[in-house]
């Protein structure tokens, strides 16, 4: 069957970018190049990036497999848990990518690739996080990583969606990334920003509009709402004001004040990596879909009925 997918290449090639402006950005209580903290560097995120890539992307195999291989991955090469939301976050929009379907619309594809996860898929995917061990995991009270799953994955997802933001996306189709990030990052670059002052903006977004999830995991949920609460009072404004010096000088002392504190809101970061990526791949597509479509009516031939260089079918 023919259809339009991006290839793994393609694929792999964008995941790596979202990851590099992961540290490439400066994002207060986050790891980058700029500042190092909680025991990690930025060369080791882009090491994980580097050797989770194509594990993710591979031919075959569903979330819950890729999950688990790009976890291994990633300890085998940094031997700390640099990635877990990310990778939790990206493997369904892999998967949705690569699936040869006439859909061209990324959160489309994503809402069949979340309808289809299986037990298996939990099975592979609780393996993953206790090897990644994320701080402050816990218990839960109902399926529990701890044990054997007995629920597909997004059932288990919706279970932790009420305590975890990154859980969430699975039960609402992404829409904190879709609806949230994807329109802070188009909306920086309409007014002019640079892409690390988009990445910068949707960081503020989610480090803004709720309590972070891994901050409340480590720390409780007192800590991650004041830290929310912080955030807001720095009056961010929009892009405009990532030109400001004086904004800025306000965002490098929160990133001391969280540091000093053990503080880091790595959910918010997961979820910027996620909202470029999703971008990417959006953009991806539908150029991809447009040049089908040419090619389709200068031959005659279905809209979606020929595959270009950055897709296959």
């Amino acid at each position: 069957m023919s259809g339009l997918s991006l290839t793994p290449a393609v694929i792999a090639q964008l995941y790596r970018e979202a990851c590099r402006f992961d540290v490439i950005v400066f994002k207060p209580g986050n790891v980058s190049c700029e500042a190092a903290g909680h025991s990690m560097q930025a060369a080791d995120f882009l090491t994980s990036a580097a050797v989770s890539a194509s594990v993710l992307t591979q031919l075959g195999g569903g979330v819950g497999e890729r999950l688990l291989g790009a976890v291994r991955a990633t300890r085998a090469a940094v031997d700390c848990n640099t990635n877990l939301g990310i990778l939790l976050l990206v493997a369904p929009l892999v998967l949705a990518a690569l699936a040869p379907t006439n859909e061209p619309a990324l959160r489309q594809r994503l809402r069949v690739v979340l309808s289809d996860l299986s037990v298996a898929d939990a099975e592979f995917a609780y393996v993953a996080i206790r090897e990644a061990a994320p701080a402050g995991l816990g218990e839960a009270p109902a399926q529990s990583v701890s044990a054997r799953p007995t629920v597909d994955l997004r059932a288990a997802m919706v279970l932790a969606a009420a305590r975890d933001v990154i859980a969430r996306q699975y039960r609402n189709d992404y829409s904190e990334v879709f609806e949230l990030g994807l329109v802070a990052l188009r909306a920086s670059r309409a007014a002019g920003g640079s892409l690390a002052q988009a990445v910068s903006a949707v960081y503020l977004t989610f480090l803004t509009s709720f309590p972070d999830s891994h901050v409340a995991r480590k720390h409780g949920v007192a800590a991650a709402t004041a830290l929310r609460e912080r955030a807001q009072r720095l009056g961010w404004r929009g892009p405009a004001d990532q030109h400001s010096p004086a904004f800025r000088a306000k965002l490098r002392h929160l990133d001391r004040e969280l540091k000093a504190a053990g503080i880091n809101p790595g959910t918010s970061a997961d979820l910027t990596v996620a909202s470029l990526f999703a971008c990417q791949l959006s953009d991806a597509l539908s150029n991809c879909a447009a040049a089908l479509s040419s090619q389709s009516q200068g031959r005659g031939q279905g809209v979606l009925g020929r595959v270009s260089p950055a897709v296959h079918g």
